[in-house]
């Protein structure tokens, strides 16, 4: 079966003809605005039901399977998803025009900041991150923690660090543990990091296993007291798909301008819910602004339903900043949408740069 535009009938029917198949080529449908799949004979119906009714019949099966082998909860959220015959589907509201390069200015003083590109055992982001960071108008620069370790390379001469995502240590230690541990627990690599944090001049982002590592070394971050843990993403299973973020009204300067939009963002994740210590911790991030991220569902409600929330974290949140906007972590991939042709989907009338690229000039802006 085939599903061709209707000016192209005549066309596709000529080739099949031309190929020995007229016999066997028959237009047998079209499409309706019913939402309602309806079969005639003789101009008759013989059968009709609505899209959803049939879609949940032959989805039925699947759900039982996934509700078997993930979470019955989260399997039964993205079943009953279904039920909703008016869903928009993914979509955007944006603040801010993609087109506006904010960080213009400064690339004409021909002065790149050099940013560190962070990377350990099993991280695979980095190349992605940089390409990135790099069109803004930063120099990165590639440091493996190997390099910090044995002295090889300081933190001193760069303005920004940025944590990639992958699996460290293949996250037999947890999420993001083993990095973070690598660290703590290395003197040489400790006062690196402490003395990065503590100046002023300087910024830095953790995304997806940089996320869950940088979220680990709050004790030497100046302003995240109140950062949670990542664990377990509550379907129980590694989450990789396209979802739809809400950019929060914050203090971050990765997201200057930005509050309010609606975006499409990838997720690759087994450990992205966030755990904080208790509820008053909860509140009072909410309370001191410094979310930057949550999750919606396609009408722009923050949401802890799966799949629009993928991992769980509570109110959706999947991005928090300092107190002060100058670290940032977050679970979601925008590195890997900042152009528009890295979009699996995107609106038609997205072209060149994507709305994504905002938050990496936005930290050139900042450093002027």
């Amino acid at each position: 079966m085939l599903q061709v535009r209707h000016c192209d009938t005549d066309e596709v029917l000529a080739w099949l003809h031309d190929a020995g198949l007229a016999h066997h080529s028959h237009v047998i449908g079209t499409l309706n605005d019913e939402d309602r799949i309806h079969f005639t004979l003789d101009q008759q119906e013989v059968f009709g039901d609505p899209r959803v009714t049939l879609q949940r019949a032959w989805w039925e099966t699947s759900y039982h399977m996934q509700a078997l082998r993930d979470n019955p909860d989260c399997a039964r959220q993205e079943f009953d998803t279904l039920l909703d015959a008016d869903d928009p589907g993914l979509n955007v509201q944006l603040g801010f025009d993609p087109d506006d390069n904010v960080a213009a200015p400064f690339l004409t003083r021909k002065v790149r900041p050099r940013l560190a590109v962070l990377r350990e055992q099993g991280v695979n982001g980095q190349i992605e991150m940089a390409a990135a960071f790099d069109r803004a108008g930063f120099a990165c620069v590639d440091v493996h923690m190997s390099d910090i370790i044995a002295g090889r390379v300081t933190l001193e001469d760069v303005e920004g660090l940025v944590a990639c995502g992958g699996f460290s240590y293949g996250d037999v230690l947890g999420a993001g543990g083993g990095w973070a541990k690598s660290i703590l627990f290395n003197a040489r690599a400790r006062d690196q990091f402490e003395a990065f944090f503590a100046r002023s001049d300087t910024f830095a982002l953790g995304v997806c296993n940089g996320c869950q590592m940088m979220a680990s070394l709050s004790e030497l971050i100046p302003g995240t007291a109140h950062w949670p843990r990542f664990v377990r993403n509550t379907s129980e299973q590694f989450e990789a798909r396209l979802v739809l973020l809400q950019v929060q009204a914050s203090p971050s300067i990765l997201f200057e301008g930005m509050a309010g939009s609606r975006l499409p963002v990838v997720v690759a994740h087994g450990e992205g819910r966030a755990e904080f210590g208790t509820n008053e911790h909860l509140q009072e991030t909410i309370a001191n602004d410094t979310v930057t991220l949550r999750y919606v569902d396609h009408v722009g409600r923050s949401t802890e339903s799966y799949p629009f929330n993928p991992n769980g974290s509570p109110t959706g949140i999947t991005g928090l900043t300092s107190t002060d906007g100058r670290f940032n972590i977050m679970m979601p991939h925008p590195e890997r949408l900042f152009r528009v042709v890295q979009h699996s989907w995107h609106p038609d009338e997205w072209e060149g740069d994507s709305p994504w690229l905002r938050m990496f000039r936005n930290a050139r802006v900042w450093l002027g």
